[in-house]
C-alpha cells in the first residue's frame, strides 16, 4: 500500500476542502486539515522528518479500527439470530423426544406394550408356538410329525421286510441290484471268454511266428535299432537291404549293409554286410551264405548275429571265423556293448582288406585283443548271473558291469590301433 502523502496547506482563505482519491491499491489524501490541540501537541513532540510516517500510520490504524467495528456489528447480529434459532430447535427437540417416548412406551413398555403382548401370545409358556411344537413333535401321538416320520421310516428302513432292504438285496428277484448283479456277471463272463480267446490267439500266433519268418523280422528290427544307435554320430551308414535284390541276380542275401565312414577309408567304398539268424544252420551252410552275402552286397567283411538258441558252439559272445565276425545277441535282453564290439571288430577287419593303401596288421596283437574281449564278456555274463541271485550286492555288480564294458571297448580300441595305414608315398 502506498504511503499517505501530506502536502503543504495554503492559506485558510484560499484552501478548499480535503480530497481523497483511490488509485488501485493506493489511497491519496490531499489538503487534509485536522484541528485538535492534544493531537497537535503529540505530533509536535516528533521530529519533522518522522511526522509524515506517523500521520500515515495514524490514518491506517484508524481505517482498520473502523473496518473491525463494522465486522463486529455484523457478528453480533448473526449471534442473536443463531441464539434465537437454537432456542427454537431445542423446543422442537423436546416436543419430538416427548412424542418418541410416548410411542416407545406404547409399543415396548413392559406388560402393557404391544410387542411384549404379541411375543407373549406367540412365544409364552402357553403361546401358539409352544402348542404348535408340542403337537408337531409329541412322540406319544401317532398323528404328530414325529409319529408320522417314525411310521414312514419304519416302512422303508426297519427290518428285512422294509422297502430299502428289498431294493438293496441282490438275491431278491426284481430288485435293481439283482439286475445289476446279473449284468455284471454276464459282463465278466463275456470278458473271460474274450480274454481266453485272445490268449489262445496269442499262443497260436506265437507258435506260428516261431515256425515262420515273423520271429526273424522281430529280431531284425531289434538289430536294426541297435545298429542305428551305433552308427549315429560315427559317420557310418546303415541300410536295411533284406527285401532288395543285390549284385547277384535274384539274390536278397544280406539283411543290412553298413558303409564305413569314407573319412576312415581314404574315400574308398568299404562295406560290411550284416546277417541276422534266429534259426539253426550248419557251419558250412553259414559260410556259404556269408560268402554269397558279401558278393551280393559288395562287402569286404560279413557280420552274422545269432540268437542264443541258434548260435553255433563256441561263438558266444562273438568270434572271428574265416575272416567274418560271428556274434550272439539275446533279443530279450540285448547287450549293446557286445554288438558294438562286434561291429568295431568287423570294421577293423574290413579296413585291413583295403588294397589301395599299404596296410600293416599285427595278427598276434589283434588276436590278443580279441581274447581279452572274450574274457571281459564272459566276466559280464558271470556277474549278470550273480546279480540275479544276490539282491543285496546289486549296486556293486552293476558298477563292475560298467567297468567291464569300458574294458571291452578299450580292448577293441587296442585292436584298432594295431591297424596302421602307411602314409602315402
Amino acid at each position: 500500500m502506498e504511503a499517505v502523502r501530506l502536502v503543504p496547506l495554503p492559506s485558510p482563505a484560499a484552501r478548499p476542502g480535503p480530497q481523497v482519491a483511490l488509485d488501485g491499491e493506493r489511497i491519496v489524501v490531499e489538503r487534509l486539515e485536522l484541528v485538535d490541540a492534544a493531537l497537535a501537541a503529540f505530533m509536535g513532540e516528533r521530529q519533522p522528518a518522522d511526522r509524515a510516517a506517523l500521520a500515515e500510520r495514524a490514518l491506517k490504524i484508524g481505517l482498520l479500527a473502523l473496518m473491525d467495528a463494522g465486522v463486529t456489528v455484523n457478528v453480533d447480529a448473526i449471534r442473536l439470530q443463531f441464539q434465537d434459532l437454537l432456542r427454537q430447535t431445542e423446543a422442537a427437540n423436546e416436543r419430538a423426544a416427548a412424542a418418541l417416548d410416548a410411542t416407545l412406551r406404547q409399543n415396548f413398555a413392559d406388560g402393557d406394550g404391544r410387542l411384549p403382548r404379541t411375543l407373549e401370545r406367540f412365544l409364552g409358556d402357553r403361546g401358539q408356538l409352544r402348542a404348535f411344537v408340542t403337537d408337531l413333535f409329541d412322540e406319544t401321538r401317532r398323528d404328530s410329525a414325529i409319529g408320522r416320520m417314525r411310521q414312514l421310516l419304519g416302512t422303508y428302513f426297519d427290518g428285512d421286510a422294509s422297502r430299502l432292504a428289498q431294493l438293496l438285496d441282490p438275491t431278491r428277484l426284481g430288485s435293481p441290484l439283482h439286475q445289476f448283479r446279473t449284468e455284471i456277471a454276464e459282463g465278466f463272463t463275456r470278458l473271460n471268454d474274450r480274454l481266453t480267446a485272445l490268449k489262445a490267439a496269442a499262443a497260436a500266433r506265437a507258435a506260428e511266428r516261431a515256425r515262420s519268418a515273423a520271429k526273424g523280422g522281430d529280431f531284425e528290427d531289434a538289430v536294426e535299432a541297435m545298429l542305428a544307435d551305433l552308427a549315429r554320430g560315427s559317420g557310418d551308414l546303415v541300410e536295411r537291404t533284406g527285401t532288395e535284390t543285390g549284385a547277384v541276380m535274384g539274390s536278397k542275401k544280406g539283411d543290412f549293409v553298413l558303409t564305413v565312414d569314407p573319412g576312415r577309408t581314404g574315400g574308398a567304398d568299404l562295406r560290411i554286410v550284416v546277417e541276422c539268424k534266429d534259426r539253426v544252420i550248419s557251419g558250412r551252410a553259414m559260410r556259404d551264405e556269408l560268402r554269397e552275402a558279401r558278393t551280393n552286397r559288395a562287402a569286404a567283411v560279413a557280420l552274422v548275429v545269432f540268437t542264443p538258441a541258434h548260435a553255433p558252439a563256441g561263438v558266444a559272445p562273438f568270434d572271428v571265423r574265416a575272416g567274418d565276425v560271428y556274434c550272439v545277441l539275446d533279443p530279450a535282453a540285448p547287450e549293446p556293448g557286445i554288438l558294438e564290439a562286434a561291429v568295431r571288430l568287423a570294421r577293423l577287419l574290413a579296413l585291413a582288406t583295403l588294397r589301395e593303401r599299404d596296410v600293416e596288421l599285427d595278427a598276434a596283437a589283434v588276436g590278443a585283443a580279441l581274447a581279452g574281449i572274450r574274457e571281459q564278456l564272459e566276466a559280464v555274463r558271470s556277474l549278470k548271473a550273480t546279480l540275479t541271485s544276490i539282491g543285496t550286492s546289486a549296486s556293486e555288480v552293476h558298477a563292475a558291469l560298467d567297468r567291464l564294458r569300458e574294458g571291452i571297448l578299450a580292448r577293441v580300441v587296442e585292436a584298432e590301433a594295431e591297424l596302421r595305414v602307411a602314409a602315402a608315398g
